[in-house]
Parts: structure tokens; C-alpha cells; sequence
């Protein structure tokens, strides 16, 4: 699957929002309403997981070259995986869960 086509909008599994895709040339994988993932990929964009569960905002992370990230834990298979949050989009990550989550 090419980045491109990896850059869609979707409907959240876990609250049913709409997501539009980011125009700031980032690709959004989880949703800005709840901050809930799919467990989709084994490498980025791929999409070749077989779990392809929910994963579970459980945390944030802040590092010097990728900035704010959600930690995830998928709920089926309790696998963590970091996603970079998304400010500066018409649609950005719900600040109030961004700070529960710290």
C-alpha cells in the first residue's frame, strides 16, 4: 500500500466519528475524538496484521525528534504501539484527553 493511499479518512471502530485525513503531510491513524487505533500494521502502513483489534489510549509519550506521541495498547492482543499526536489539523486530538492520559 503506498502512503498515499495509506492517507484516508475513516470511521472510528471505537466511538463512530468521522475522520478526515491530515493535510499537514502526517498521516493520521487514530482518531482525534477519542484517540483510539486500530491494530492494523506490523510496520507502518502495511496494513498486514491479522489482530486488527481496538487499541486503547493508555499514556503519552514526548520525545525530542517525534514530539507528543498516544501510547496504545490493543485490547485484544496487549501489544503497545506510539502514534504521533496531531495538533494542527482541522480536526486536532482532543487536548483534555491528551492531558488525562499525562
Amino acid at each position: 500500500m503506498s502512503r498515499k493511499n495509506e492517507n484516508q479518512g475513516f470511521i472510528c471502530q471505537n466511538c463512530g466519528a468521522t475522520v478526515n485525513a491530515l493535510k499537514n503531510g502526517s498521516y493520521r491513524n487514530h482518531c482525534p475524538y477519542c484517540l483510539y487505533s486500530l491494530h492494523v500494521d506490523i510496520k507502518p502502513g502495511d496494513r498486514n496484521n491479522s489482530c486488527m483489534s481496538v487499541m486503547k489510549p493508555i499514556g503519552i509519550k514526548n520525545t525530542s525528534n517525534k514530539g507528543m506521541q498516544v501510547i496504545h495498547q490493543c485490547i485484544k492482543c496487549k501489544e503497545i504501539r506510539v502514534n504521533k499526536v496531531a495538533l494542527d489539523d482541522e480536526q486536532p486530538d482532543d487536548f483534555d484527553i491528551l492531558l488525562r492520559l499525562m
